[in-house]
């Protein structure tokens, strides 16, 4: 039903044409360059035993304190739940022994 439509490369003709570029003229500097310094071939940040310990401690406390917060939140919203629907519990009760008393 749909049939994409690809595009067919012409055949070549054999006849290859390279543009034609004129010569530029080659200007030689009389002033030296600046020297250009080396970067060493080893890691920019080399790690200590003592700087990869703070790396763990450091990520082992940002654990723990997203965790606290997370189970925090976690408790506080349960909480809140458990009370709303005991207050629910509460005025049903009290609406339908209302209703059974008349």
């Amino acid at each position: 039903m749909f049939r994409p439509k690809v595009p067919t490369n012409p055949t070549p003709t054999g006849l290859v044409v390279t543009p034609t570029a004129e010569p530029t003229a080659i200007v030689r500097q009389t002033t030296p360059s600046a020297p250009v310094a080396q970067s060493s071939p080893g890691p920019a940040v080399q790690l200590t035993p003592t700087t990869a310990l703070a790396l763990v401690g450091g990520g082992a406390a940002v654990v723990l304190v997203v965790g606290a917060v997370l189970v925090s939140m976690l408790l506080a919203v349960a909480i809140s739940g458990a009370s709303v629907a005991v207050c629910a519990v509460v005025l049903r009760s009290l609406l339908a022994s209302g209703r059974t008393h008349r």
